[in-house]
């Protein structure tokens, strides 16, 4: 019960509640569109999804500067790759939010003239560069970890036990593949940070690539990624070990 009030106290936290309740409506109304009894239901979803997603612009409103403060802090980084995609994300993300918060007041009617599908198509198109460069990341880190974990002596004699005791694996997929995915599932297991992150961002991405156009899917695909997502980032702020740093 103290870490739900701890989490439930932040505005990250209810963010996340919030975000989870928005895609889970979406998926829901998706899966009930062709019942005609639900019709009412459906209509009471969309109102849900409508407030939610209203409510989460209001909990970003300040979040631009946030964004640009940690832009500051990894320009910092030691690392160039990590400083660059860390940098680049943390900029996209706050010209995201600067893009949230005209639509937002937009919505309550304090900048009424705007274009709002121009600004929710750049919202759209800065959020899909702050997941690429995260994702990019993500890679990058997991490569690393790949290297280090050849590297090992340890680590080279427990493959060499895996390929042994399934030969039967080995000559059906390839060795060197085998090989490969077994490595890639040992370093994201000793990373499980790494690994929740990397799962977090391929299912948010989904969200920008639709409303974009650039790979259609629909509402269902939408709803059920930012649902994935968005229960991985109650994970990660209920436990901040599976955060992944920097």
């Amino acid at each position: 019960m103290e870490s739900f009030v701890k989490f439930t106290n932040q505005s990250q936290g209810r963010d996340r509640i919030f975000r989870t309740t928005q895609y889970a409506c979406a998926l829901v109304k998706y899966l009930l569109r062709n019942n005609s009894a639900r019709k009412e239901l459906v209509v009471k979803l969309q109102s849900l999804e409508s407030n939610m997603s209203s409510g989460r612009k209001l909990f970003r409103l300040g979040n631009t500067v946030n964004a640009i403060d940690a832009a500051k802090r990894t320009l910092q980084l030691s690392d160039p790759v990590l400083r660059l995609c860390l940098t680049v994300a943390n900029l996209n993300r706050a010209l995201y939010f600067i893009c949230d918060n005209v639509l937002w007041a937009r919505n309550v009617g304090l900048v009424p003239g705007i274009d709002k599908e121009r600004w929710s198509l750049n919202a759209s198109c800065c959020y899909f560069l702050s997941l690429v460069m995260s994702l990019t990341r993500d890679v990058y880190v997991i490569t690393r970890t790949m290297v280090q974990r050849t590297r090992d002596r340890q680590f080279q004699q427990k493959m060499d036990q895996h390929l042994n005791d399934n030969p039967d694996v080995a000559t059906v997929i390839v060795p060197q593949l085998d090989a490969f995915l077994f490595l890639l599932f040992e370093s994201l297991k000793s990373h499980p940070s790494v690994a929740l992150d990397t799962l977090k961002n391929i299912c948010d991405i989904f969200i920008p690539l639709d409303r974009l156009g650039v790979y259609r899917s629909n509402p269902g695909v939408v709803g059920f990624c930012g649902l994935i997502s968005s229960l991985l980032g109650i994970v990660s702020v209920l436990h901040p070990s599976l955060k992944i740093q920097p």
